[in-house]
């Protein structure tokens, strides 16, 4: 990886910070001007839209279903193995559900019917908001006790924030819809991102030696960290592409989105305030 050629020490804090913030910003204004048109920041599927949810098991090809469904608003057609097909359609009323279940049992007699109303997909919607906003309040309160500094804790959650921003912002750009599984791999994200962080404010403030040497040495090890974790998830995410397994390949490829996010919110932005801030408190 390029990457890992990066010599932390080369550039002074400004450089190292400019990359990650003019990122952050363009983020945040996808991420605005999404939630401007739309309402939501991301795309929700159906977990938080409401919708219906088909599995059926068809030797019928994507265009032969999308055909025998085009009066309905059918938004995806997974495959999976066995020729199972996965079909996702978006809210409708009870008339036209009622004759699309008609169609369906017409048609594919051996089927699996899952629905999810609005009303109980706003109310995910919500909890996942919730859970998201929790776990940012929670990760900031305590690395503010593990630190007892505003400028390091301010630099964990602002890395954080990075890392989240940006991984939802490609999601946007690149269609993966907010479910309750990318939902979760954004949490865990949160979990990768101030992981690394720790490790970095913590050798950078709480250790003795000089600047260059802890900054060095912090970033070969997390650097090793982060790209194990990498690895692993980029081999979850080929191998349930290959056999078709949607969920967990989105899930796999937001986290292969934010661990990249966070390799640069780490060892950029996070480090450049460290060092900024371990230079001016020397000099005072």
């Amino acid at each position: 990886m390029e990457f890992v050629r990066y010599d932390i020490n080369k550039y002074s804090p400004r450089q190292m910070v400019t990359l990650p913030l003019v990122l952050l910003l363009i983020a945040g204004m996808v991420l605005g001007y999404t939630t401007l048109t739309t309402g939501l920041p991301l795309r929700p599927g159906i977990d938080f839209a409401g919708g219906t949810a088909v599995t059926v098991f068809t030797s019928d090809s994507r265009e032969t279903i999308e055909a025998t469904f085009s009066a309905y608003p059918l938004l995806s057609v997974g495959e999976g193995v066995g020729n199972g097909k996965y079909l996702q359609f978006g809210p409708m009323d009870d008339a036209q559900y009622q004759s699309l279940s008609a169609l369906i049992n017409e048609k594919y007699p051996d089927v699996k019917v899952d629905q999810i109303g609005e009303t109980f997909g706003k109310t995910l919607q919500d909890q996942a908001f919730f859970a998201v906003l929790l776990s940012f309040i929670g990760m900031s309160i305590v690395v503010l006790i593990a630190f007892r500094n505003l400028v390091a804790s301010g630099a964990v959650v602002l890395a954080a924030i990075s890392d989240i921003t940006i991984a939802a912002a490609v999601m946007q750009v690149i269609g993966i819809p907010l479910t309750l599984g990318t939902t979760a791999a954004l949490l865990m994200l949160i979990g990768y991102s101030v992981d690394s962080n720790i490790l970095l404010t913590t050798r950078v403030l709480k250790r003795k030696g000089k600047l260059e040497d802890k900054l060095s040495g912090a970033f070969r090890t997390g650097i090793i960290m982060t790209t194990t974790t990498l690895s692993a998830v980029v081999v979850m995410w080929l191998v349930s592409t290959v056999g078709q397994i949607q969920i967990i390949s989105e899930i796999g490829a937001v986290l292969i989105i934010g661990l990249l996010a966070s390799l640069m919110s780490t060892w950029m932005l996070n480090a450049g305030i460290l060092k900024e801030y371990s230079r001016r408190s020397g000099r005072k």
